[in-house]
């Protein structure tokens, strides 16, 4: 392998680990969302509550740990080189 190819693979890597780091930044902010309570006795205002989606703070966890991985591959790939 030459180091040129190596160079050019640890960026490849670095660059996948930021487009997962920005799809995860996505999926977080659409993961939740405010709801209106209904109120507990008569004549007491709404009341809002956060709701979260968990597929997408799952999706969120993936694409943050894939991204933790694919950095540490490309740093490691130009350290090494």
């Amino acid at each position: 392998m030459t180091a040129r190819y190596g160079t050019f693979r640890a960026l490849l890597l670095l660059t996948l680990a930021c487009a997962a780091l920005a799809g995860a930044g996505v999926a977080w902010v659409h993961a939740r969302h405010t709801v209106r309570v209904a109120p507990i006795a008569d004549g007491q205002p709404f009341t809002t509550s956060l709701v979260y989606n968990p597929q997408l703070l799952l999706l969120a966890m993936v694409l943050v740990t894939t991204a933790g991985v694919l950095a540490v591959l490309g740093i490691a790939r130009l350290r090494r080189r």
